[in-house]
């Protein structure tokens, strides 16, 4: 070797040495930053994605919730106007309103007659004595009043609530005052009045009748406008609701609009509101007209229960195992922008509440007596997005201020019970529902913290390993040997190496390739296996097994027929008649999908299909029986639309069935047994359209369906009684 050539040699290596080092370097910087780029890319995209998804499943959650309870409480408010029908048209009820009525009109005419002996300059009798009046007025002032002033955080003239009417001063007296904290457990208070005699007659079954419906209070009203019987005893017994302080009532207004109806058969509702005989708690009054011999003789009341509407909304109070975590609530919110059920917040933390609805703007005053009496209705006001939008009558999702200030999602909605404006709403704290989001946050920039570290450490390893490449060639074709795929390599520093890396990398992706199809290729080879036959025989096959048959019991079968199809594809090309056929079969794999029917093999001559075979199934009868249903019903649209006379005949039997593989070549899978002959002879031998059932099936399912007698049929096992369904009659 020449000095020369040596001296080459050496600038040759330094170059190379300079070059490697700065490789190292560079592939040091690129994998530090393909690392910290890609751990904020994901991040980026897992937070992005995290909150959506959260999002959706709390607002789909959140929907869930809101559309229940608005189903429990329209479900109440229809059970409430189904019973006050019920009670409007009862004989005991009929009889204590007239009863109670002619007891009024007799106390008031007592008083009559004493002021007319007044007049004559005897010495009336009057219905009250002085020393009772006063011991009456005494109780309106030192004992309701206070009470009431005290309820509702006002100054009322409790002497303006003290009634006219003779007959009203009279039953106060001798119910109110003198039946104490618990009036409504007296019956007779002994004074010899024929409401006394009445009262003692109908006051347990009425009681009982409240008590039983949850009802709060029950009123009796005489067809002139007066309550003539309360179950409480409270101040509004006798109370005229067209003239006076009650006349501007809610229960006034449901029993005038009620009464103006006059109709027999409908129920009045009037919204909650401040209820002055209640001590100004929210009360809500449904109303109906009593009637005796299609004649009105008065009007029964009923106050609404808002304890049960409370329930309805609170889940129980159970707000984390409703769907509602530690946050969430479902509340109404009426026309007036105030609560209709109770509040969450306040039920389980009341100084919590007290502070948060007053820096939320509720007034100091409202905030403290809705702690007071532990209840939100007509107090909380809900000036939100979504109680506007809802009471709007729109329905939606949305994300912003709660009624306490927080931000919340809630999934919200119009409900309208009784024909209220109502707004029904379920929501949750926005932070509840994406706290995973931020714990996600949390874990990846500390992983990413040690992911740079081990990077780091790697990448400088890996950079030693940088002018070695046919060593990695060697490791790429080993895990390409082990059946790794999609396998590439780094190009050398000279043209041969970078021509070999590029061939194997050229030669890792054909094979890559070649896998994806390959794959693919299997993958459609199960799809096909499976819609020839169910997964468990499908499995045997691809085991091994060529001999398939197995043995089910209680098994539901059907045959069904399209009748007259064949006579509309005349006047149809083939390839349009097939098309039209597939539609409908298609229809039936959907329907069979939803009621866990499982076809068999659809032909052109029918469609058979199977409940119970390869899933077994204690209802496998009535849900074969509801999906023939709905196949009837599927061929009915089918041809209203086409105008064809076309219909659905099936028949049904249950027993035991064999399914299996048939042929060699080109084998089927298939379904036969003395169920599977029946199903078909009850199909193929019917004269009509219809649902054919055998016994068996008939003694499985519901006693609800139109049954009709088809006949008897021949079997193995004797004969056989067949029954008819009209699906056109018939639901299930």
């Amino acid at each position: 070797m020449t000095v020369d050539d040596a001296h080459g040699d050496h600038v040759a290596t330094r170059v190379r040495r300079r070059h490697s080092l700065s490789i190292k370097s560079l592939l040091l910087l690129m994998l530090l930053l393909v690392s910290v780029g890609s751990n904020v890319v994901v991040g980026v995209i897992g937070y992005i994605n995290g909150t959506e998804s959260l999002t959706e499943a709390a607002e789909d959650r959140l929907t869930e919730v809101r559309d229940s309870r608005a189903r429990e409480i329209l479900n109440l408010f229809d059970s409430i106007e189904a019973s006050l029908l019920l009670a409007s048209r009862d004989s005991a009820v009929v009889d204590a309103e007239l009863a109670f009525s002619a007891g009024v009109a007799e106390l008031d005419s007592a008083a009559i007659a004493d002021d007319a002996v007044a007049a004559a300059g005897g010495e009336p009798a009057p219905v009250l004595t002085p020393e009772q009046e006063a011991e009456l007025v005494a109780y309106f002032t030192d004992d309701f009043g206070p009470r009431l002033n005290e309820a509702s955080g006002e100054e009322n003239d409790a002497s303006s609530f003290i009634p006219d009417s003779a007959s009203a001063r009279y039953l106060l007296y001798h119910y109110t005052v003198k039946g104490g904290e618990d009036a409504s457990a007296v019956d007779d208070a002994g004074d010899g009045s024929a409401w006394s005699a009445a009262h003692a007659e109908h006051h347990d079954y009425l009681r009982r009748l409240a008590n039983l419906s949850d009802y709060p209070g029950l009123v009796l009203i005489s067809t002139s406008g007066q309550v003539v019987y309360t179950v409480n005893k409270d101040v509004d017994l006798g109370a005229d609701l067209v003239d006076g302080p009650y006349s501007y009532t809610n229960l006034a207004l449901a029993f005038q609009q009620a009464m103006s109806g006059n109709r027999l058969d409908a129920v009045t509702f009037a919204d909650f509101e401040k209820y002055a005989p209640a001590l100004d708690a929210p009360t809500g009054w449904a109303v109906a007209p009593i009637a005796s011999n299609d004649a009105i003789v008065g009007a029964i009341g009923v106050r609404l229960p808002s304890e049960r509407i409370d329930a309805i909304m609170t889940g129980g109070g159970d707000w984390e195992n409703s769907g509602l975590g530690e946050t969430g609530e479902a509340y109404l919110v009426g026309r007036d922008g105030t609560m209709r059920s109770l509040s969450r917040d306040l039920a389980e933390d009341p100084g919590g509440y007290l502070t948060a609805a007053t820096s939320a703007g509720l007034q100091l005053e409202d905030a403290e007596r809705a702690v007071e009496t532990g209840q939100t209705m007509l107090i909380q006001r809900v000036d939100t997005k979504a109680a506007e939008l809802a009471l709007d009558g729109r329905s939606g999702v949305e994300t912003s201020a709660n009624y306490l200030g927080d931000r919340s999602i809630a999934a919200y909605a119009p409900v309208k019970p009784a024909g209220f404006q109502w707004a029904i709403i379920a929501e949750i704290d926005a932070d509840e529902a994406l706290a995973p989001v931020s714990d996600f946050t949390s874990r990846l920039a500390i992983s990413s913290a040690i992911l740079v570290a081990i990077v780091s450490l790697v990448s400088v390893f890996i950079a030693g390993f940088a002018v070695r490449p046919l060593y990695r060639l060697r490791d790429a074709a080993r895990r390409i040997a082990a059946g790794e795929s999609g396998v590439q390599v780094e190009a050398g520093e000279s043209d041969e190496l970078a021509d070999v890396a590029a061939a194997f990398n050229e030669m890792s992706r054909s094979l890559e390739l070649k896998n994806a199809l390959l794959e693919e290729q299997r993958v459609e080879n199960e799809r096909l296996l499976r819609t020839l036959m169910p997964e468990s025989i499908a499995k045997r096959y691809r085991e091994g097994a060529r001999t398939i048959v197995q043995d089910h019991q209680e098994v539901t079968v059907l045959f069904a027929d399209v009748v007259g199809f064949e006579e509309y594809g005349r006047g149809l090309d083939s390839e349009k008649a097939l098309d039209l056929l597939n539609e409908i079969f298609r229809a039936f794999d959907d329907a069979a999908e939803q009621h866990g029917v499982e076809r068999v093999r659809s032909t052109r001559a029918g469609y058979l299909a199977s409940c119970g075979l390869t899933i077994p199934r204690v209802d496998n009868a009535r849900r074969a029986v509801s999906f023939s249903l709905d196949i009837a019903r599927i061929v009915e649209r089918f041809g209203a639309q086409q105008g064809a006379d076309i219909h659905v005949r099936v028949g049904i039997d249950t027993g035991t069935v064999t399914s299996g593989l048939v042929g060699r070549s080109s084998m089927v899978y298939d379904l036969w047994g003395d169920a599977v002959s029946l199903a078909f002879r009850l199909q193929g031998g019917a004269t009509e359209s219809g649902v054919f059932l055998t016994q068996r099936v008939v003694d499985k399912i519901p006693d609800a369906l139109p049954y009709g007698d088809a006949g008897v049929v021949e079997t193995a096992s004797g004969w056989q009684r067949v029954w008819r369904i009209d699906p056109a009659a018939a639901e299930l």
